[in-house]
This record gives C-alpha cells, sequence and structure tokens, in this order.
C-alpha cells in the first residue's frame, strides 16, 4: 500500500475508500503544501433524503475536513434536471422544479450531521449548481465548451457504452450530462479554487473530462480521485435491502432501524466497514475484527452505534443501542421501536394479523405476510401468530398502550391505537 506525505491520502488509502487517482503524486504534493486545500462532491436531488449508499462520499468529505482542508458540497439543481446515466439502464424520472427544490431541502440536514459549515477556511460550504447552469445559453455554451468533447471518446464512456450495450435508450438529454459535469468542475475551481473532485467509480469518466476541461480551458491543474463500489460480502450492493433504501434522513428511517441495519451486518463485513463508515482507528478496529463466535456480535453493535452516532448524534444512538438490548435480551418494547398509528376503532373491531403485517411495513405485501406467518415468522407480542386470518383486537394492547408486531426475531414495529 502506497505511503503519502498528506494526512488525507494515507488514511483514505488506509481505510480502503480509493479506487483510482489521477495523479495521486502531484495531489499529495498539493495536500501536504501546508495550505488548506478546496474539494468538491456533487449530489443530484433525486429523492428528499440520501441513503447508505451515498455514505462513502459522504465520509471522504468528512476525511478531508479532518485533514486541515475545505469540502464543498454541490447540490445537483441543475444536472437533477438533466439526469445522470451512470449505472442506469433506464432514463431518469423528469423532476419538476418544485420537487428537486423539496429535495435539496430534505438532503441539506444530512450534511450538518457530518460536517462542520461556515466561513472559515477549512468550514464546508454548500453550492447549487443550478446557479450556473440554468442561465447558459446553449449556442454561446457549445461553441466555448462542447468543441473541447469528442464524441468518439464520450461514446467510450462506461456509463454511456455499458447503456448501448444492453441495448437501452439513452437520451440526448442524458448525453449531455457528462458535459455538464466537467464544466462543474471547471465553474467550480474558477469560483471556489476547486483542486479536486471525488466521487465513486462509476464517476470516473465524467472526473477525467473535468480535469481535461480545467487544463484546456484555464491551464489549471486539476485532481480527480474515486472511491470502489462497496458490495456487501453476498455481492449485493450497499444499502439495498429486501425492505428498500437504508435513508439516512430520521423521517424516512428511524435512527433505531438504522442502527439495527448496521447491527445485522454479515460476519465477514465487520471490520471493512468499520474502516469506512466510522472513524475509530485502525488498530481498535484490528481488534473489533480479530473477534470470534460471540465476540463478533459485540463487534457489529460497536459498528452499530458508530455508525448511528456519526449520522443521527450520540443521544439517538444510546437509545436505538439501549432499545435493541431491551428488545433482544430481555424480551420487552425498547422506547424507540418504530411505530405505527392506527384508529382506535379499526383495532377494537380487529384487522387481520397479515393486514397489520403490511400496514407496519414488515411485508411488502398480503401474499408475503401470509407465507411470512405460514413460516411461523409471524409474531403479536412475541407470540408466534398461528392463523394468517388471526383478528389483532383491542385484547392484544399491552401495558403501554402499544401492541408489538414482529417478522422473525430483528424486525419489530409498535401499534398505537389512537
Amino acid at each position: 500500500m502506497a505511503s503519502y506525505r498528506s494526512d488525507f491520502l494515507n488514511s483514505v488509502t488506509e481505510r480502503g475508500f480509493v479506487h483510482q487517482v489521477t495523479d495521486d503524486a502531484g495531489l499529495d504534493d498539493m495536500l501536504s503544501a501546508g495550505t488548506p486545500q478546496v474539494c468538491y462532491i456533487g449530489f443530484d436531488c433525486t429523492a428528499n433524503s440520501l441513503h447508505v449508499g451515498s455514505l462513502v462520499p459522504i465520509m471522504l468529505l468528512r476525511w478531508f475536513q479532518r485533514s486541515g482542508h475545505k469540502p464543498v458540497v454541490l447540490m445537483g439543481g441543475g444536472t437533477t434536471k438533466v439526469g445522470d446515466p451512470s449505472g442506469k439502464d433506464e432514463s431518469r424520472q423528469i423532476l419538476t422544479e418544485e420537487i428537486i427544490a423539496a429535495n435539496m431541502a430534505g438532503i441539506r440536514g444530512v450534511f450538518e450531521k457530518f460536517l462542520a459549515f461556515g466561513d472559515g477556511p477549512t468550514d464546508a460550504v454548500m453550492v447549487n449548481n443550478a446557479d450556473w447552469l440554468d442561465t447558459l445559453q446553449y449556442i454561446p455554451f457549445l461553441r466555448e465548451y462542447g468543441r473541447h468533447f469528442s464524441v468518439n471518446r464520450m461514446l467510450g464512456f462506461e456509463s454511456v457504452k455499458l447503456r448501448l450495450e444492453r441495448e437501452q435508450p439513452l437520451s440526448f438529454l442524458e448525453f449531455n450530462y457528462m458535459i455538464l459535469q466537467a464544466y462543474d468542475f471547471v465553474e467550480l475551481a474558477r469560483r471556489a479554487g476547486c483542486v479536486l473532485q471525488m466521487g465513486g467509480s462509476d464517476q470516473w469518466g465524467n472526473i477525467v473530462n473535468g480535469v481535461e476541461l480545467g487544463r484546456r480551458m484555464d491551464g489549471r491543474t486539476l485532481y480527480g480521485l474515486t472511491s470502489p463500489l462497496i458490495t456487501t460480502a453476498s455481492g449485493e450492493k450497499m444499502g439495498k435491502t429486501a425492505q428498500g433504501a437504508v435513508w439516512l434522513n430520521a423521517d424516512r428511517l428511524s435512527p433505531y432501524e438504522y442502527y439495527q441495519f448496521w447491527r445485522n451486518t454479515a460476519d465477514a463485513d465487520v471490520g471493512r466497514f468499520l474502516k469506512l463508515f466510522t472513524e475509530l482507528p485502525l488498530g481498535e478496529i484490528a481488534t473489533l475484527e480479530a473477534r470470534e463466535g460471540a465476540g463478533v456480535n459485540e463487534s457489529k453493535k460497536v459498528l452499530a452505534f458508530e455508525a448511528t452516532r456519526l449520522c443521527h448524534g450520540e443521544a439517538a444512538a444510546r437509545e436505538a443501542a439501549e432499545t435493541a438490548r431491551a428488545t433482544f435480551e430481555q424480551g420487552s418494547r425498547g422506547a424507540a421501536l418504530p411505530t405505527i398509528e392506527v384508529p382506535r376503532g379499526e383495532i377494537e373491531t380487529g384487522v387481520a394479523a397479515f393486514e397489520l403485517l403490511v400496514r407496519a411495513g414488515l411485508a411488502a405485501s398480503n401474499g408475503e405476510a401470509r407465507k411470512l406467518i405460514r413460516g411461523g415468522g409471524g409474531r403479536i407480542n412475541d407470540t408466534v401468530i398461528d392463523d394468517e386470518r388471526r383478528p389483532v383486537t383491542a385484547a392484544d394492547v399491552a401495558a403501554g398502550g402499544t401492541i408489538k408486531l414482529s417478522a422473525g426475531r430483528k424486525r419489530h414495529v409498535l401499534v398505537r391505537p389512537v
């Protein structure tokens, strides 16, 4: 493993964040020169929250700031209107300006948990590429910037090539995305002194375009760094579960459910995820990774607590850990368990168990709920449901005024009649 003079490159390389760098020696020289440098990562506003799949770039920005440099969070208010074809077989849905603005507002709070914002030399800032993209004039932009892009080369980039090989349509709108992202890099270099763009491995072609455009237009020396695609030990894409995306906003996924996502990490992933998604020292991680048997579960608890603390704060992490302990070790119902409200009249009349499992989000469909119950995985107040049509009634309301629904031994929701 390469050894660098800059704290940032050493830290992120040792922890497994680095896939490719355009010029690691040049970047190392710049980052170790003793003055704060500026980097950015772009995030499109396709939903009102980011999910766990965005954690690697967020952590890269956090390590950049911890190493004495200035991170820029670029919100894609402009590029979201176009849609990045990278890693997609289909065109993204065209979103209205109102939806994009609402999504941006929802995302903004995530970064305040991970980065320190302000006006200082190493304080993070958030900018919106709609500020410059929305005012571009088409013909002047093509004349000044489009001439630097070879269509032959653009067709060879992975994001385009994969779509064409799979015979999936690629709109001219999406084809422009890489030009706009390259322009973003040049614009941020001019406006904010940005010298580095980072992103996932699928962004390599887009980032290289920006590096080259900066050299051709302004004679600037710019750098790019990408992180590997993070998959689980089973080969699945990070952050995808049977229940859907693992959101970072508490209004989309409770801190307890977020904690449980990390607590359920596969044994083989614990050490790698501790390096990527916590800031524990590598020596401590090595000790946690070496544990065997029951000790692995204790390491998973550390991973879950530290990851939840970074995303939701110390208090929420402690509450989630205590709820998990009470639920799994004592069989009780912790206060932080996800809760749904059901009209009291429905409970008094009775709701079929399979239907309530779906409403609680513990099954995706009535068929899935029935299958869960038939397999012995559905529980009411920790008692196995023996009949999928068994009505859940007021008689099931326990002390505290809730009914505990469970799917297996790890997923629980409280039902509160109101």
